[in-house]
């Protein structure tokens, strides 16, 4: 049966009428994707998920009692992994998209709109992003939720995670600007035991700082305290704003200290000395680029700094960021980084004998799934299609009229593939979307409360 045609609705419900823990999917005859350095790509290979895992990939797989999938003409590969968006701003979403720098945005949206935010309005935001996310092929979202004046702020951006089934890290931090109840780090004790009491669930949860008290003071900037919170709580550390000279001398303030590590990961990294970028590949930091934002907004240097990552053994991340002023999608990022570094890399050798070095579409796509989900600290749950691992995978239409002939699978997919080409998104063996409609989803609903929400919060005075 083919994902692609009308016998899927038949597979989909197949699919559900089978106890999820007790599910067997073979999906046959794809071009496998599989991100996996040692597995590579298999052509005409078969994927089998039984329950929440991917159990097997080869030719030839025995079905067994399993639903077949005829992914003939598909692509299969990895979910897309998401390692910085601000999910409750979705309904602000390209309310500024020639914002000119960043203080623009913070102004408008921090000290402005984020003030007159409501629970309900950290819900309906963040459900709104995640949705969007499943929709492009992204499986895995670190929500950077900065916006969270109250305990009711942290549960409403939690709870819009746990209910679109997106494999979400909760990323928690309290607010810029306004008024608020100051409950923030404390009251991320209680969110652990209330939301992340198990290791073996898709929500993860971590510690969201800045990098310095420039924009909104010392309460909010990482440092040894904040260190020892997130270790006695057990939770990894996102660090947001990390630029240039002031940024530079945060991150060998935090070597010093012995609070970088694998555990850490800092957000832009544009504009860093090379003795910052030495202590950071020294402990084994991660970093999350985000490639549309650090060149439309024009963050520090405006370029994302992936050959600074690269020179010292860091494989980055990629991330979306701001949904006011940029788009929404993997794809875009993908192709924006692949197109600013080649151009960097022919730029800075042009009249000279010296040849470029330039990254190829393997290595973008390596950053999409493999690294971002060791950014998010899930490299062994998810990243790549590798026996063992959870299934998050997305089936992309190689036929389809902006794809076919399929030449090279890694091309076409950060080349020439978008939303419209993904037909199935599966998220810890659950599909989230079929046939090219994310499930479970009443629409109408859902754009009546967006448009409510962002009627409110434009139109109510800044706190």
């Amino acid at each position: 049966m083919n994902v692609n045609d009308t016998t899927g609705a038949a597979v989909l419900e197949e699919l559900r009428r089978r106890p999820a823990d007790r599910r067997r999917i073979l999906f046959t005859g794809a071009t496998v994707v599989t991100m996996d350095p040692d597995l590579g790509v298999i052509d005409g290979g078969d994927l089998l998920v039984e329950g929440d895992t991917i159990t097997a990939v080869g030719r030839d797989l025995d079905a067994g009692d399993a639903v077949v999938v005829d992914a003939t003409g598909t692509i299969l590969t990895p979910g897309f992994v998401d390692t910085h968006r601000h999910a409750w701003e979705a309904q602000l979403r390209r309310i500024m998209p020639d914002v000119d720098d960043l203080g623009g945005y913070v102004m408008a949206t921090l000290a402005g709109y984020a003030t007159v935010y409501r629970p309900e309005d950290m819900y309906i935001g963040t459900r709104l992003a995640a949705l969007t996310a499943i929709d492009s092929g992204i499986t895995t979202m670190l929500d950077f939720s900065h916006n969270s004046r109250t305990r009711e702020h942290s549960d409403a951006a939690v709870e819009a995670l746990v209910d679109t089934g997106i494999r979400g890290v909760h990323a928690s931090m309290g607010p810029h600007f306004g008024t608020w109840d100051r409950q923030w780090p404390g009251d991320l004790t209680r969110v652990k035991e209330q939301y992340f009491s198990s290791d073996d669930q898709l929500l993860t949860l971590r510690l969201a700082t800045l990098a310095t008290d420039e924009i909104a003071g010392p309460a909010l900037a990482y440092g040894p305290e904040l260190a020892r919170f997130a270790k006695e709580l057990g939770i990894g550390v996102s660090v947001d704003a990390v630029f240039g000279t002031s940024g530079s001398e945060a991150v060998l303030r935090w070597a010093k200290d012995g609070i970088l590590s694998p555990d850490v990961t800092l957000i832009h990294s544009t504009g860093l000395t090379s003795e910052a970028w030495k202590a950071m590949g020294e402990t084994g930091t991660t970093v999350a680029l985000a490639p549309t934002s650090d060149a439309q907004i024009g963050l520090e240097t405006a370029i994302p700094a992936v050959d600074e990552a690269l020179s010292v053994g860091i494989r980055p991340g990629l991330s979306i960021d701001v949904e006011v002023a940029l788009a929404s999608d993997m794809f875009t990022q993908m192709r924006a980084l692949h197109a600013i570094q080649r151009m960097r890399a022919v730029n800075a050798a042009y009249g000279t004998d010296g040849q470029p070095s330039r990254i190829t579409t393997h290595d973008v796509l390596d950053f999409a799934t493999l690294q971002g989900a060791r950014t998010n600290g899930l490299a062994a749950v998810t990243g790549s299609l590798t026996p063992g691992k959870k299934a998050d995978l997305l089936v992309i239409q190689a036929e389809d009229l902006n794809n076919m002939p399929l030449n090279d699978p890694i091309g076409t997919i950060v080349l020439g593939s978008d939303a419209r080409n993904i037909s199935a998104v599966l998220i810890n063996g659950e599909p989230r979307k079929w046939d090219g409609q994310v499930l479970d989803v009443d629409l109408a609903a859902l754009r009546s409360e967006v448009h409510a929400s962002r009627e409110y919060v434009l139109n109510t005075p800044a706190a």
